[in-house]
């Protein structure tokens, strides 16, 4: 089962989470979403800087977006929530 959670507690490690965040037209969007850190966009080559360090996202197969998400989902494995039950 999801959980949204806070922006703020999601992992900042490189994995992959599916985010909330808001376009310029203010329509609230749900997509897959890996923060990079700086140290992480320059091991992939190019010129960045600390202003590139944030949230990001794939807007087709070649583009991607950095983005403000606001909240995450975390996926609770259904195992877990039958053991806490007992």
């Amino acid at each position: 089962m999801r959980k949204k959670l806070p922006i703020s507690t999601a992992p900042m490690n490189g994995t992959k989470i599916t985010v909330l965040w808001t376009d310029n037209d203010d329509q609230e969007n749900e997509s897959v979403a890996r923060y990079h850190s700086l140290a992480q966009l320059k091991a992939g080559g190019g010129d960045w800087d600390e202003a590139d360090t944030g949230w990001w996202i794939f807007t087709d197969s070649r583009t991607q977006k950095k983005i403000d998400p606001t909240a995450w989902f975390s996926e609770e494995d259904d195992q877990d929530e039958e053991d806490e039950e007992k």
